[in-house]
């Protein structure tokens, strides 16, 4: 339904007005009467104003809405993208942080267990250095021993040789 513009209706009023204006004098209630029916034009212009505005807003609104309707649809659309996606993943987490609480229980005896025997191995390494300095020192003092006792042993020998030229 088109509505006529400002300028229309007032021309509507305009005609309106010659009409009865070819009456020399005008009777008081033909003056009523024209009154009344510019009045009336009036109003039904303002009211067809009023109801084209209502349509022009009536008309944004549900453009707005389709288009929060739109949006809407794709944010849920999306929202269910993004839920399928980690879904799976937390799944596979869960799956994963456990095996690896898992192996930490099994790890954490295992670590105890070699620190242990790591604790173990060093001290029987030192005392395996400690008995090897020690036999190293006493290895030297036999050669020492060794040593002086043939010196000790071929001086006997020779002041034995030497009283036995001497007997000769």
């Amino acid at each position: 339904m088109t509505t006529p513009s400002r300028p229309q209706q007032q021309q509507q009023q305009l005609m309106i007005i010659p009409k009865n204006s070819g009456n020399v004098s005008p009777s008081k209630e033909d003056k009523e009467e024209e009154l009344s029916r510019s009045a009336l034009a009036m109003f039904r212009a303002k009211e067809e104003e009023i109801e084209r505005r209502k349509m022009e807003v009536r008309e944004k609104v549900q453009a707005q809405m389709g288009k929060v309707e739109e949006a809407t649809k794709r944010l849920a659309d999306i929202r269910g993208e993004l839920e399928a996606l980690t879904d799976p993943m937390r799944k596979d987490i869960a799956v994963i942080r456990k095996k690896v609480d898992l192996l930490n229980k099994e790890l954490k005896p295992l670590g105890l267990s070699c620190q242990k025997k790591e604790k173990e191995y060093r001290e029987a390494v030192e005392a395996y250095n400690e008995k090897n300095r020690e036999k190293a020192q006493l290895v030297g003092k036999l050669m020492e021993l060794v040593t002086e006792s043939e010196r000790l042993r071929l001086n006997k020998l020779e002041d034995l040789s030497k009283n036995i030229k001497g007997l000769l």
